[in-house]
């Protein structure tokens, strides 16, 4: 005697190649699935809130660049100091934007962008 219970001794044939034909089967579901986007639902929520602060970061960094260049090639031009440095304080503004999204904060990051844009836009009056 092995000292097994009945419930420990080995299966048969027919449930081993029940149970390898299962394994297969799962295998080739999991194949089947080309790309993580297939396993992610779109309304789910935390798919909903990675996607808001990539956003929030995306804008905000893009944003930020286009102020500071903007910046550089008025400074090189003839227009007033207030033109530049309103461009550079913009695109400081959303820069924070940036790094608000990028911690979560969409709204307030939403509303920071907003007054970045618009500082760089009353600073262009200026020209």
């Amino acid at each position: 005697m092995s000292g097994r219970g009945d419930s420990e001794i080995s299966e048969t044939g027919e449930e081993q190649h029940a149970e390898s034909t299962q394994d297969v089967e799962n295998v080739e579901e999991v194949e089947k699935v080309e790309d993580l986007e297939d396993l992610e639902d779109p309304d789910d929520p935390e798919y909903v809130a990675r996607r808001a602060r990539w956003t929030a970061a995306g804008s905000g960094a893009l944003l930020a660049l286009a102020g500071l260049a903007a910046a550089v090639l008025r400074v090189t031009g003839s227009a007033p100091v207030l033109v530049p440095a309103a461009y550079a304080f913009g695109a400081g503004f959303c820069a924070f934007a940036a790094f608000l999204g990028s911690r979560g904060r969409t709204r307030r990051a939403l509303w920071v962008l907003v007054a970045g844009v618009m500082v760089m836009a009353f600073g262009d009056q200026f020209d």
